[in-house]
């Protein structure tokens, strides 16, 4: 690779000129990828480039096994449920060709994460001195950092869209964003925001592509910490035209709900199905005009425990022609499906009840928030007097206007046109939720704890490799209904209790397997271990 050099403020830096592949212009583009600089006339390589050195170092040493000379007992029966995930999926194959180098090493850091959720990297080496894993060696906490720094972009690009093209969905992806906290100062993308955690720090957001039948992560992205949700479906949009996913169908949330979201869904020929808000004008008038009538028991489905109602809308449909600078407008055709549920009826209730009692204990207390200000407007009526102090009143028809929707809601799709069917696969939208959820409990993700931002996509992308594996032992579980006896953490402890043994002289081999640990093995369509 050809090597040039460049003088920065007086300092002659030396780089190798990269050629990479742009996925958006559809060419190749040269990269430069500093590996030091001259001093004295003499190359002074920096501490990435000599661990990149090291690496190919250890990736061309002769193959096969290292003979040992002394007895060796490990841990391996998750792990070794790992590696056989890793090859079903093709994550093993997809990784070696993207990170040919160091594979191994974010192999076995992932599977950490999964085993070690609550415990910091800093306790790798412990994790591996009695747990077979693909490296087969310790890795320390900042070689652990080092290796975060050399997952490039391209090669993390190139690992999604090899791993779409295995997993290409013919039904819907869901999609879904959330807030990740961070500590840092240098994460350029950490803003305030609306954190749907709630805590006050600074954050990214984060957005994962989720597939409906598998049950798989397909994508995710990072987002600046104060992006809306419903700003994220443009950049959506992009990134699936790089994945070279042809039929689109997505589900999401009504926190993407906007009308220049919906012309851009259309503009694409995608299919989606969308959650509302039944406070929009064409929801509110259908709604009023059918509220009685879907309470009837032809509206009402026992399966599901709901009543519904369907209709068929005109959207009016708006785009603008970059090239002829023209708006192209019309109507498309849309399916509303309205639903009322009891049981969400009074959890409705008891919210917005709650809500009501902190608005009024705040003004009471004269700790109002300004956030607050329009609620407390809309549901009251305020006076202050020298001798009874704050007076509230409650605004009945404010308050009427909110209990009469208790238990609605809304979606929307120009695909289904059923609305049981709509509202099934809607719910499988909780796909996307419990994947951040495994994210943030199980993966050590509530709050980052990397000081760069080079460091936090390379975290990123290995806990993303992590939440694959999660996922997919997610779904045989519920497939099989083992949920139902135990936990995950459970399932994963009982299966890494299997050991391997080697011996000088001698093949590694694995311990006795139980048979309900075959069992296991059977429902995560895993063969069960013999030899290693």
């Amino acid at each position: 690779m050809p090597q040039r050099t460049q003088n920065i403020n007086g300092v002659l830096y030396v780089y190798e000129d990269r050629a990479i592949w742009d996925t958006t212009t559809k060419n190749a583009k040269h990269a430069r990828h500093y590996i030091g600089k001259m001093v004295d006339n003499v190359f002074v390589p920096n501490k990435k480039y000599l661990l990149e050195q090291e690496l190919k170092a250890e990736k061309e040493k002769k193959p096969g096994p290292v003979p040992s000379n002394q007895s060796t007992r490990e841990f391996f029966g998750a792990t070794y449920l790992f590696d056989q995930i890793g090859e079903k999926l093709g994550i093993t194959a997809d990784l070696k060709s993207c990170f040919p180098d160091f594979w191994k090493q974010l192999l076995s850091i992932a599977y950490y994460l999964i085993l070690e959720d609550k415990n910091p990297l800093s306790r790798f080496p412990r994790w591996a001195q009695n747990h077979r894993h693909p490296y087969g060696a310790s890795i320390a906490s900042q070689r652990s950092s080092d290796l975060f720094g050399l997952i490039t972009e391209d090669a993390k690009q190139k690992f999604f869209l090899l791993q779409a093209k295995r997993r290409l969905e013919e039904k819907y992806l869901a999609y879904d964003t959330t807030s990740v906290s961070s500590y840092s100062e240098l994460i350029k993308q950490a803003r305030y925001g609306r954190n749907k955690d709630h805590q006050p720090l600074p954050q990214i957001n984060l957005a994962i592509l989720f597939g409906q039948s598998s049950r798989l992560p397909v994508y995710y992205r990072k987002l600046a910490g104060n992006i809306t949700d419903v700003s994220t479906i443009q950049h959506l949009i992009r990134d699936l035209s790089f994945l070279e996913i042809d039929k689109v169908k997505l589900v999401m949330d009504r926190g993407f709900y906007s009308e220049s979201n919906i012309n851009a869904l259309f503009e694409k020929h995608y299919k989606f199905l969308i959650g509302i808000k039944h406070s929009l004008s064409f929801v509110k008038t259908t709604l009023d005009n059918v509220r009685d009538s879907m309470k009837t028991r032809a509206c009402y489905s026992s399966d599901y425990g709901i009543n519904y109602y369907s209709k068929t809308i005109e959207w009016s449909y708006k785009a603008k022609k970059p090239r002829l600078g023209t708006i192209e407008t019309g109507t498309r055709r849309v399916y509303l499906h309205l639903y009322f549920d009891d049981q969400r009826a009074v959890d409705d209730k008891i919210v917005f009840n709650k809500l009501l009692d902190t608005l009024e204990e705040e003004i009471t207390t004269k700790r109002r928030i300004q956030e607050h200000e329009p609620l407390y407007q809309k549901y009251y009526d305020i006076s202050t007097t020298p001798v009874r102090g704050i007076s509230i009143t409650p605004k009945q028809d404010a308050i009427t206007e909110v209990e009469k929707n208790y238990g609605y809601f809304a979606l929307m799709s120009n695909d289904i046109k059923d609305p049981i069917e709509a509202l099934v696969i809607y719910r499988l939208k909780d796909l996307a939720e419990k994947a951040f959820h495994n994210l943030k409990e199980r993966l050590n993700m509530r709050r980052t704890s990397v000081s760069s931002e080079q460091n936090l996509e390379g975290k990123l992308f290995i806990q993303f490799l992590a939440l694959i594996y999660l996922s997919y032992i997610s779904k045989a579980m519920s497939d099989q209904k083992l949920y139902k006896t135990m936990t995950m953490q459970d399932l994963l402890d009982d299966l890494d209790s299997i050991e391997c043994f080697g011996h000088p002289g001698h093949r590694v081999q694995c311990d006795e397997v139980t048979k309900k640990q075959k069992a296991l093995f059977a429902a995560l369509g895993v063969v069960v271990p013999a030899l290693v």
